[in-house]
């Protein structure tokens, strides 16, 4: 069974919540790394990089980042090494995020797309797989140029 990470900042909470609810009923196991769980006054970045974290770790196999943008969540995300993560505003980009640039997050802005579009992106994207074939050498430079600043990560995406 399919278990998504997801997490939002005070700006997003609302179309979170909707996204949340829509993974439930469709029987997806959700962990919300979100401000108004944590029990305390995360602000965006603390949001995605404990779940960004999370992914890493392989604790999650998929990650949805909400703020008012999308903007600032992926910015933050990208920073775990071995984390790809993808703002996406429209149903082409997260069908892509996935099939080519095997995104394990995606991050979107509350204030920038509506709950009915949020919820057709986010099955887009869950219901896409990495296609690799002339995608995956890109995928693979990605890691080669991240691993050049990160040297560490190198050694522990290999686990």
């Amino acid at each position: 069974m399919l278990k998504v990470a997801i997490g939002a900042d005070n700006a997003a909470t609302g179309l979170k919540n909707q996204v949340k609810e829509h993974l439930q009923h469709k029987g997806i196991e959700v962990v919300d790394f979100s401000h108004d769980v944590a029990g305390n006054e995360q602000i965006y970045p603390d949001v995605a990089f404990n779940l960004a974290s999370a992914i890493r770790e392989g604790t999650f196999e998929r990650g949805l980042l909400f703020c008012g943008t999308g903007i600032g969540m992926a910015i933050v995300a990208n920073k775990v090494p071995g984390v790809r993560a993808a703002q996406c505003h429209d149903v082409y980009s997260a069908e892509r995020a996935r099939k080519s640039n095997n995104a394990q997050i995606m991050t979107l802005g509350a204030r920038v797309v509506g709950s009915e579009l949020a919820l057709m992106l986010v099955d887009t994207w869950l219901n896409a797989e990495f296609e690799a074939g002339r995608s995956e050498p890109k995928v693979k430079r990605i890691e080669y140029y991240e691993n050049l600043v990160h040297p560490a990560s190198a050694a522990s995406a290999e686990k």
